[in-house]
């Protein structure tokens, strides 16, 4: 799919007809972030579930090796490019660690364009919220060496979900390994989501988000402590808060119970069909 001149991976489950609901993935992370099962499971519930590679992840147009030159607006402008290949005006919009601020500049800047809006592992950058104990470690020296790369982002994993006691080490490196074989330039997703300019909305902060919001936090996310996400959820009017039990970071550390049925249920009270 073709969505602001970059080519796009695109995979849905469930009836076209149905409302949609567009998952947006967080740093340097493909669409199979979103588990499979996830997608299924929000799809069996009535709605057109749609996940994708971002620019630079999977199968989607890579650029340059730490040279992207693009910003999170240009994601947000993805995300709106494939809606508008789906023939989608309004969906509901869920976003991961940094696809929530992708999907926050969606809510703020064109709200028009959203039913609802679902934000987990999300911060407001405030100075005051307790800093997390997990840090990236150091770049492998042969970004082409496929085994250096999944050691790499194993550690990455851990950095954010090591503290669950789901952390398997054994299940996430063949997942890590699944997804560094699937994509068509591992090196550039690595470097390029980094090195992108991050830019914040044009007409608000997270506070100015006025359509109904679920925010969704790991109890032990390593990245931003579960204040982080407390934090979101006060300053938004009205949003629902959700904590994730014995889970970090990301999806891999979450019972996927645990996630969906909030999910679900915050969807099909916010959808006016």
């Amino acid at each position: 799919m073709i969505s602001n001149d970059v080519k796009l991976c695109v995979e849905t489950y469930g009836d076209r007809s149905d409302p949609s609901v567009l998952l947006i993935a967080g740093m340097s992370a493909s669409m199979l972030w979103w588990p499979g099962e996830v997608c299924e499971a929000i799809a069996s519930s009535g709605f057109f579930v749609i996940r994708y590679d971002q620019r630079d992840t999977g199968r989607s147009t890579n650029f340059p090796r730490g040279r992207p030159g693009y910003s999170t607006h240009d994601l947000a402008t993805d995300a709106l490019g494939i809606c508008d290949s789906l023939g989608i005006r309004s969906t509901h919009v869920v976003g991961h660690s940094m696809g929530s601020m992708i999907a926050t500049i969606l809510a703020v800047d064109h709200s028009d364009r959203l039913r609802s809006v679902t934000l987990m592992g999300a911060t407001t950058g405030a100075p005051d919220l307790p800093s997390g104990t997990g840090g990236s470690p150091d770049l492998p020296d042969d970004l082409e060496s496929r085994l250096a790369v999944i050691d790499y982002l194993l550690e990455d994993t851990r950095a954010c979900d090591g503290l669950s006691p789901r952390f398997d080490e054994d299940r996430i490196r063949r997942f890590i390994a699944r997804d560094v074989d699937r994509a068509d330039d591992i090196a550039a997703t690595i470097s390029n989501h980094p090195a992108m300019e991050f830019t914040r909305p044009r007409r608000g902060d997270v506070g100015a988000i006025s359509i109904p919001t679920l925010v969704v936090h790991g109890e032990i996310d390593s990245i931003f402590p579960l204040a982080h996400g407390e934090a979101v959820a006060r300053a938004i009017p009205g949003a629902a808060f959700v904590m994730l039990p014995g889970a970090g970071h990301t999806l891999l550390t979450a019972d996927q119970a645990d996630f969906t049925t909030p999910l679900i249920s915050h969807l099909q009270a916010t959808d006016h069909r």
